[in-house]
């Protein structure tokens, strides 16, 4: 028993070091009692988001986004992921924490960071087209990149699958956050986003998007979690739909998915659903789910 204790202790800590470079979500939620924040603890959207599939999802956008020209030309001028090669997976993590589980004021405070964030981001990239990180358009790329991301890798790896009805209701759900952002056009069925994606006009290869692959495939991580990280590289890279893949000149990899889904499903066995989902039901007075949480409630303490 304490033997399974501690390989369960180790997973949590190698997958949960990914994602603490940046401040606490919700560290005071809790001053919010019954606040039941945007989507609430009936969407589907509490359900996706809490489940160990996330993790992967988060890899896939990241890769997907970079399909983009403009949008890869912004990362590569502006973010410091280079030097900092956990930052923008952490920023990203503590956003959709907080947009998804967030009581109303904290999901106010996360959209305020992420618009000051992008009003500098501005330029050109080399295909001489502006770009401005705060346009609708681009935003709106990298919103539904970032869903489409979630659902497909839940859909894939998740405990349990959506029906098609509860997969558009997810997409539906996430317009919400997109609109708070200024992000247009948003599709709101779970085909339609798919179709938006794989269709967008604006998508061609880059030097922007090779650096940022070339980044991806191999970033500079400590030794105990780089081989759980290309694992979950490799299998996000089998739910991207086939002419994307060609584009982003990536190889599918022979038994990815069924390793990848070992990994998640390790981690589900290791991490259980989200703490921020079980302290967001708690924050509302909703009853706890037997058995699916397993780490401790977040503090203000971290």
């Amino acid at each position: 028993m304490n033997f399974a204790r501690d390989i369960q202790d180790s997973v949590v800590r190698a997958v949960t070091s990914l994602f603490d470079h940046g401040p606490q979500p919700m560290a005071d939620t809790l001053d919010y009692p019954g606040d039941p924040g945007l989507l609430g603890p009936d969407s589907v959207s509490w359900r996706v988001l809490g489940d160990a599939s996330v993790f992967l999802g988060g890899i896939r956008a990241l890769v997907v986004q970079s399909a983009h020209p403009e949008v890869a030309a912004g990362v590569e001028d502006h973010s410091t992921y280079r030097q900092d090669p956990l930052g923008r997976l952490s920023r990203t993590a503590v956003y959709v924490t907080e947009t998804t589980y967030g009581a109303l004021p904290e999901v106010d405070a996360a959209v305020d960071v992420v618009r000051k964030a992008h009003r500098p981001i501005t330029g050109t990239s080399e295909r001489d087209r502006p770009y401005s990180a705060s346009r609708p358009e681009m935003a709106a790329w990298v919103h539904n990149v970032l869903t489409n991301s979630f659902l497909t890798a839940y859909q894939a790896f998740g405990d349990r699958p959506l029906s098609n009805a509860d997969a558009d209701l997810f997409v539906a759900e996430q317009t919400k956050v997109g609109e708070l952002l200024g992000a247009s056009p948003l599709p709101e069925t779970a085909q339609g986003l798919h179709d938006w994606i794989v269709g967008h006009p604006d998508i061609a290869t880059s030097q922007a998007q090779s650096d940022a692959i070339r980044f991806l495939r191999n970033p500079p991580l400590a030794l105990p979690i780089r081989a759980g990280y290309k694992l979950l590289f490799n299998a996000a890279v089998t739910t991207i739909p086939p002419s994307l893949q060609h584009q982003l000149e990536l190889d599918e990899a022979r038994l990815a998915a069924r390793s990848g889904g070992s990994v998640v499903s390790s981690m589900r066995w290791a991490l259980g659903a989200s703490p921020s989902w079980q302290l967001a039901l708690t924050r509302c007075d909703r009853p706890i789910p037997p058995g699916i949480f397993k780490q401790p409630l977040p503090t203000k303490d971290g």
